[in-house]
């Protein structure tokens, strides 16, 4: 059997999962998570900035020498927005090749879309078309709208979680006046972007993935750690979402950290992610959302083994 790794580099985590493969078959053998934060400061910069680069570098350099432990090859790194949108974007891909010995391939949003989508169909395959994946990131949010299989029609806009928490959040609870600008230019950015190819394509589900909306899941669930089998398939409410921004809203930073099912790194950008999450299902139409615990680096390898 072959082993296999992804590297998610994203604008605020970085996700990694060592495969091993039989034919179109896999399972995993190493799955890991860490809050970097590489988008932090490059909204009012304009470039990402030095230490988060430093950290995210340390925590690459880590996952690589650990799938090289486990014999994994290759091993194939992707950035998203916060890489994608930078200026030393290249730069910093460069860097990391240097470090590593392994290329980082810089998706475009629409790559983005389409991966993460396979890992989708993939894992639930069940879904009936057509349906829109939405895809909450730190940098940049993605809607694709999947039929007979494919995407048929994609957006990717860049409006994620980390600029959104620097303008808009601080360690105390929700200031629900600046919450309220937040949201109103959420829903005006959804409103203008989210084409109606997308918005009025008569889908069926919505399917939710990534850090937002699995935090919100566990949450929802009650579990007393994240639990990716229990979240994988969550159906989420509307209504359970507005629930817990007052739950949450009413939480300091420092409590809301202590919840047990959340990530380290999460807590600050939980809001302005449930912000996103609401506005999406308005915009779509929706009162609820099928969440996905597998994204990106499950997509990854699916493509890594169709193409060998």
């Amino acid at each position: 059997m072959r082993r296999l790794a992804t590297i998610d580099l994203g604008t605020n985590t970085v996700r990694l999962l060592v495969a091993e493969a039989q034919g179109q078959a896999w399972r995993p053998l190493l799955e890991s998570q860490r809050v970097t934060r590489l988008g932090q400061g490059q909204a009012a910069a304009g470039r990402l900035c030095e230490a988060p680069m430093d950290r995210t570098l340390g925590v690459l350099t880590d996952f690589v020498a650990a799938a090289e432990g486990l014999g994994a090859a290759p091993i194939r790194i992707v950035a998203t927005s916060a890489v994608r949108e930078a200026p030393n974007g290249a730069d910093f891909a460069a860097r990391v090749r240097a470090a590593t010995g392994h290329a980082v391939e810089i998706l475009s949003g629409e790559d983005e879309a389409r991966l993460t989508l396979l890992a989708v169909r993939r894992s639930l395959p069940w879904i009936p078309e057509p349906f829109v994946l939405l895809d909450i990131g730190g940098g940049s949010t993605e809607f694709v709208l999947c039929s007979e299989g494919r995407p048929a029609a994609a957006v990717s806009l860049t409006l994620g979680v980390v600029p959104l928490t620097e303008e808009f959040m601080d360690a105390g609870a929700v200031d629900w006046t600046r919450l309220a600008v937040m949201r109103r230019r959420i829903q005006e950015r959804l409103a203008r972007e989210v084409p109606a190819a997308i918005a009025a394509a008569g889908a069926r589900t919505l399917v939710g993935t990534a850090g937002t909306v699995t935090a919100l899941a566990a949450l929802d669930l009650g579990l007393a750690a994240y639990d990716a089998d229990r979240v994988h398939g969550h159906r989420l409410t509307r209504a359970a979402v507005e629930a817990l921004l007052a739950r949450l809203g009413g939480l300091t930073l420092e409590e809301r950290s202590r919840l047990p099912c959340l990530e380290p790194g999460r807590a600050d950008v939980l809001i302005p992610g449930i912000a996103l999450c609401l506005a999406a299902v308005d915009r779509l139409g929706f009162d609820s959302l099928l969440v996905s615990d597998r994204g990106l680096r499950e997509g990854i390898l699916c493509e890594m083994l169709a193409l060998s």
